[in-house]
């Protein structure tokens, strides 16, 4: 563990915060992978939704126009 100055016994981390920060920037080194992955996905939805909302609005105002 490293020394912490602030801690009573010098050595020991009682909050754990070293190891809680420790654990954030492993998951947050693994995350970009798994992000990039589902990027694709996420883009493909956005991309179908955009799609359709034209198709909606253009269906629409053809009706009302019509």
């Amino acid at each position: 563990m490293a020394n912490n100055p602030q801690s009573p016994n010098g050595n020991q981390d009682q909050a754990g915060s070293t190891q809680m920060f420790r654990a954030f920037v492993d998951e947050g080194g693994r995350q970009p992978q798994t992000a990039a992955s589902a990027s694709g996905g996420s883009r493909f939805g956005v991309i179908a939704g955009v799609v359709a909302a034209i198709v909606i609005v253009a269906a629409v105002a053809w009706l009302a126009l019509g």
